[in-house]
């Protein structure tokens, strides 16, 4: 019987502490996948965030640098600046990114600083209770906002891919999902694009991932998946959002 499906030499040994349906394993598991395809594994530093995936250099086996929350793109503007060849990606979520990240994401974008960044979007507060985060819906309900965000005390869902989109500095942009298996094949190759754009020297990069969290959701893993599908694509739509690197989708 031919083997046609194999663990990625960039994932370690070690069982995903995830909850059920959390799309954290397959965003890892299609970064790994990359980081073996393009033979980067030697070359490669992870900067993941304090968060749910806080552990991630449990699971990926190269080289990772803990961060401070927020923090991510000035850590990996550090260790690109002083070592340009190596290949830096920040992981992190939308209460990091989008929240206490705010500032050293878009002066990193703007800087077109030669980093890319993995973006989980689920839309809440994961590790810390199911708080409202800058990308909950209109109407969710979270642990802070038990009967829907309310835009007029707490404001819009902020779209981090259409802001970063707009700094110079930024040469490549994608919002995908991992919903289903379609979304996923997407997701892997955008992860791809998006390293080669660094390998390029081309500017800031970064991958915005819609993901699941059925535990703070209150919903089933399937119900999570359908949810993405049919209510927070709406308000954020999958798709390019910016590409300037001048490459076709065959590369």
């Amino acid at each position: 019987m031919r083997k046609v499906y194999s663990r990625p030499k960039s994932l370690k040994r070690n069982p995903f502490h995830y909850c059920p349906g959390c799309g954290h394993s397959i965003i890892h598991r299609l970064i790994a996948e990359v980081i073996d395809e393009m033979n980067l594994r030697d070359i490669v530093v992870g900067i993941p965030p304090p968060g749910c995936s806080v552990f991630a250099h449990h699971y990926f086996d190269i080289d990772m640098a803990e961060s401070a929350h927020g923090r991510e793109a000035a850590v990996a503007t550090g260790i690109k600046r002083t070592d340009p060849e190596v290949i830096v990606f920040t992981y992190q979520g939308d209460g990091d990114l989008a929240a206490i990240g705010t500032a050293e994401t878009i002066h990193a974008a703007n800087r077109g600083e030669r980093i890319t960044s993995i973006f989980v979007n689920n839309a809440v507060y994961g590790m810390t209770g199911g708080q409202m985060a800058p990308t909950t819906l209109s109407g969710q309900k979270t642990t802070t906002t038990p009967y829907g965000r309310d835009v007029s005390l707490e404001g819009y869902p902020i779209k981090m891919s259409e802001m970063l989109a707009l700094a110079r500095g930024a040469v490549y942009i994608e919002r995908t999902a991992v919903s289903s298996p379609a979304n996923i094949r997407k997701t892997k190759k955008a992860i791809r694009k998006a390293f080669q754009a660094q390998i390029d020297g081309l500017g800031y990069s970064l991958v915005e991932i819609l993901s699941a969290c059925p535990t703070n959701w209150r919903m089933s893993p399937l119900e999570s998946w359908q949810w993405i599908e049919k209510v927070m694509t709406k308000e954020f739509p999958l798709g390019v959002i910016k590409d300037a690197t001048g490459a076709s989708d065959a590369n």
